[in-house]
């Protein structure tokens, strides 16, 4: 059992440095070293591009950076509210920039700025993405309504029907639009492998999606997405387990972008692109590049200060204080999280916390040892006694940072991207820093003072 701890603990921390492994860094290997000729290797993050079972994975653990600090695309659209009753044009407006933010966080783009501004009797939507080059791509997906729906075929009098046995025509009315789709994914087909969209029915959409392919057995049933035939498939029989797929002469992101769209549903009224421009860092570099340089010293005066006061415990915090910053900057990366400066204040923040919880403990050892305490007796015991300050402390912290964070929108709480960057880097440093305080640290305790 205890061979098998150890072996997840290595392969943990291998997978740990593995993710975190720094970017676009250029290492030369001498002659000597590489058959006479000089050579350059470029060190970056490992990328996972794996299919499994149809499904294609794509994973890359690069650092995000925010508005702030890289630059990105900004968009501006402008709503056309002039098929709204005024009472109704607030409501749109809010559907609208919260559909749009679905799209661009399916895109991969994270904490994306979207503002509703009035100008006069107009009303535009501005639209900030960090760190997204592809601004065509963002457009097309965030612009476009997609709206899906499935129509019957119409019978066609007799005189037009013999005319042309190609001659179709469908009901311009739909028999079922895409809010009874409870989920669309892209998929690959088993039959030609071509890209596909497969479509998941709510409990309704299953049963009028059951009725409809009853009633037109031997009948073609057109797809159609923002009035335009994507697809008209005969029905064969009767479909009842409420799975549907749309195929075409899709390209993978073509695919991609439609499940997208109809995932996030059709937006509420028209939008127009009316200025589209690539900006760069709303930070300087030199302001960056302070900034950097006073987490560093900070950071450093930290380790110092716990080394000199508490010695060999110290030297046991810093190493833990390591560990920290390299399990919740593989999380950074994994999930992945785009750092702002606000975010990177949250997880300056944290740090602050996971050092107070060491403090926390070597106190209560400290003490332990000062009431006459063995060495083992006082690390188990000032484990046991501090363990609950922290928790409380912690605990207190995640309540706040969630609040922040505002999971369920509420519009009585922060809804500002900036914002919910710092609760989100300050939720995943405090977590991992009740990991690392109560755990990390009580192992390398132990380590350190085996023999002793």
């Amino acid at each position: 059992m205890i061979v098998v701890k150890r072996l997840l603990i290595l392969l943990l921390a291998l997978f740990v440095l593995w993710t975190i492994a720094p970017e676009n860094v250029a290492i030369n290997i001498p002659p000597a070293l590489s058959g006479g000729t000089p050579r350059s290797i470029v060190l970056n993050p490992p990328v996972i591009d794996v299919t499994i079972f149809g499904k294609e994975i794509h994973k890359d653990f690069r650092t995000r950076l925010g508005l702030d600090l890289r630059g990105g695309a900004h968009l501006v659209f402008e709503a056309d509210t002039s098929k709204l009753k005024s009472g109704d044009i607030e409501d749109a407006l809010t559907s609208a920039r919260d559909i749009i933010e679905r799209r661009i966080n399916s895109l991969g783009a994270t904490e994306p700025s979207i503002k509703i501004v009035q100008l006069g009797d107009s009303y535009r939507i501005n639209v900030d993405l960090p760190g997204v080059d592809n601004t065509a791509q963002a457009v097309s997906l965030i612009g476009q309504t997609a709206q899906l729906s499935f129509r019957e075929e119409l019978e066609l009098p007799e005189e037009l029907a013999t005319l042309s046995g190609q001659l179709l025509a469908f009901n311009p009315e739909p028999a079922l639009l895409g809010n009874d789709v409870k989920k669309a994914t892209m998929a690959f087909s088993t039959h030609n492998g071509q890209p596909e969209v497969q479509l998941e029915f709510s409990k309704r959409g299953r049963e009028k999606f059951a009725e409809l392919t009853t009633k037109n057995v031997g009948k073609q049933i057109a797809i159609y997405i923002d009035e335009q035939g994507i697809s008209a498939p005969v029905v064969q029989q009767p479909i009842v387990a409420g799975n549907a797929v749309i195929s075409g002469q899709f390209t993978q992101e073509e695919a991609k972008a439609l499940a997208i769209a109809i995932n996030s549903g059709a937006l509420p009224l028209p939008i127009n692109l009316i200025e589209q421009q690539q900006v760069g860092p709303t930070l300087g570099a030199s302001e960056i590049q302070k900034s950097v340089t006073a987490g560093a010293v900070g950071l450093a005066a930290v380790m110092i200060f716990m080394v000199a006061y508490y010695g060999r415990l110290g030297v046991i915090a810093c190493l833990a204080l390591l560990i920290y910053a390299s399990f919740s900057f593989s999380i950074f990366r994994a999930i992945p999280i785009t750092l702002t400066l606000s975010g990177i204040a949250g997880f300056i923040l944290s740090v602050g916390m996971a050092v107070d919880s060491n403090i926390l403990i070597f106190e209560r050892i400290k003490e332990e040892q000062r009431r006459g305490r063995d060495q083992k007796s006082a690390i188990r015991l000032g484990f046991g006694r501090a363990i609950d300050a922290i928790k409380d402390a912690n605990i207190t912290t995640i309540a706040v940072a969630l609040i922040l964070f505002n999971p369920l929108n509420w519009s009585f709480l922060p809804q500002f991207g900036l914002i919910r960057g710092f609760a989100l880097t300050l939720l995943i440093g405090v977590g991992m820093s009740l990991f690392t305080g109560v755990f990390i640290t009580k192992k390398l305790i132990e380590l350190f003072y085996r023999h002793k």
